[in-house]
């Protein structure tokens, strides 16, 4: 029975133990070859990969040979792929003359043919990152975590800042789309978390910020974005459209944070937030303990950083708006209500990506959470704003446009629906509007009332207002009248100087 081949890898253990001085013998035994063996190493150093003929016959007829020609005319078409020209063949001369066992024969051939004779290949040419020169940003949708607020599902957005150098990184999260303000609120509160301002910011195309916006919009938008920059003293840059390598320092950043927090909600063992506030600070945290662990570059970074402005710029976007008779402004296809004073008055919004703020001239009037639609009008009502008017006009809640707006909870919509298929129409309505007034006298009122309308319907009967007035609205203070009796104008006398003095 034959020995097995010698291989390369004895080859070269020969040729070791020859270089360090052994004999033949020694270095033949040492590679676990035979003298003759070793003898013919020594008159022929190649190795046995070397030898090898190529084998120029098959073992058996070429499946291709008759459609290689057709496959070649098909390979000019540029991006073709390999299981289309497999699938153009199959319906060209049948299943039986090509079977689907040959495709894979088929995309080798074609593999092989393009590295011999096919177009060049787009060439990535490694970067070198210097600290403090450039900062990248980019949006990431992070749905797929799961998260939820008191129960209901977050669909939201993270803002992702991140330093190609020494990987620094913050992540903000935004509810709406990859909007100015988003941008430059997360922008701004990053550089200053960092405490200086690199040399160049660069992100992608900003083209789904530019997504229904019109020509003038989209020219404002960059205006406002290099404004920004301008302030911060960065050079903007871009990416080119659909080349997110040209971004990559950021781009695989993305997925390496969403899935740090992933990993800390299962340790968390719950995706349940108590507030936005409370899901925002677990964010974070995440990227807290993760620029912990790269402090070293940072500090080497941070010493090459340009230092921050005197104070932050604008990082939200102007609307200016009239309240209408109705008591509401209109934000962004969205109807707001504002309290009734303001009508007629025009009053300057000023949109973040989470809140609304309301100025009339300089001084603030009210601040409100932003409502996000997808391109369909909505409505944020406050019903303390009109409970004043509704309250002389009851009847007006019958038909009211915004009806189920106005209600602050389930509970006083479900205390209307029973209200007004159980009384007449205008008993109903006078009835809901106080359960609302009532409502209105406090933040812990309404919630304890909600509560209570809830058993109440769950025991199957209708809210009687005066049991819940009794119950729940507070006794105004009576004042009780004090009698102050005159003063004895005598008993100043003793505090004159002369009654003071001590007679013999």
């Amino acid at each position: 029975m034959p020995n097995p081949h010698i291989s390369d890898r004895q080859v070269m253990r020969y040729m070791a133990s020859r270089s360090q001085h052994h004999n033949q013998a020694a270095a033949a035994a040492m590679a676990g070859i035979s003298e003759r063996s070793a003898r013919r190493i020594d008159k022929d150093p190649r190795f046995p990969s070397q030898k090898k003929q190529p084998r120029t016959w098959r073992t058996r007829p070429d499946p291709l040979e008759t459609v290689w020609p057709r496959v070649l005319e098909m390979l000019k078409i540029p991006g073709i792929m390999a299981v289309t020209i497999f699938e153009e063949l199959q319906d060209e001369l049948g299943a039986e003359v090509l079977p689907d066992s040959v495709r894979r024969t088929l995309e080798r051939r074609i593999a092989k043919w393009r590295a011999l004779h096919g177009a060049d290949k787009e060439v990535f040419f490694p970067q070198r990152h210097d600290p403090g020169r450039q900062a990248l940003s980019d949006f990431t949708v992070a749905d797929s975590l799961g998260v939820t607020i008191v129960g209901e599902p977050l669909p939201h957005r993270l803002y992702h800042f991140r330093l190609a150098f020494s990987g620094w990184e913050h992540a903000q999260v935004i509810l709406g789309g990859e909007s100015f303000s988003a941008v430059a609120e997360g922008l701004q509160d990053a550089l200053w978390k960092l405490g200086g301002v690199p040399e160049e910011h660069r992100t992608d195309s900003l083209s789904a910020a530019f997504k229904n916006l019109d020509r003038d919009a989209q020219l404002d938008f960059t205006k406002r974005y290099d404004e920004l920059c301008r302030h911060y003293g960065m050079k903007a840059t871009r990416n080119n459209p659909g080349v997110a390598n040209e971004n990559g320092s950021i781009e695989a950043a993305n997925g390496h944070i969403k899935i740090r927090l992933d990993q800390r909600l299962r340790r968390r063992e719950s995706r349940d937030f108590v507030s936005l506030e409370a899901y925002r600070a677990f964010v974070d945290g995440v990227c807290s303990r993760y620029n912990a662990r790269c402090a070293t570059l940072v500090a080497i970074e941070r010493e090459k950083l340009e230092p921050l402005p005197k104070r932050r710029t604008t990082d939200f976007a102007t609307v200016t708006v009239k309240a209408t008779r109705n008591s509401t402004i209109n934000v962004d296809r969205v109807i707001y209500s504002v309290p009734s004073r303001l009508i007629g008055h025009m009053i300057e919004v000023h949109l973040f990506d989470d809140r609304l703020e309301c100025f009339l001239g300089p001084d603030p009037v009210m601040r409100m959470a932003r409502v996000r639609t997808d391109g369909k009008r909505a409505h944020s009502i406050n019903y303390r704003h009109l409970i004043g008017s509704l309250r002389r006009k009851p009847q007006a809640l019958r038909y009211l446009v915004y009806q189920e707006a106005l209600f602050p909870s389930a509970p006083y919509a479900r205390s209307w629906a029973a209200l007004d298929a159980g009384l007449a129409p205008r008993h109903a309505c006078r009835t809901m509007v106080g359960l609302l007034v009532l409502a209105a006298s406090g933040e812990a009122c309404e919630t304890a009332l909600a509560a209570r309308l809830d058993a109440i319907l769950d025991a199957g009967l209708l809210p009687d207002l005066g049991e819940l007035k009794k119950e729940f609205q507070t006794a105004p203070h009576q004042s009780r009248d004090v009698t102050i009796p005159p003063p004895n104008l005598d008993d100043y006398n003793l505090l004159l100087p002369s009654a003071c003095e001590v007679r013999p």
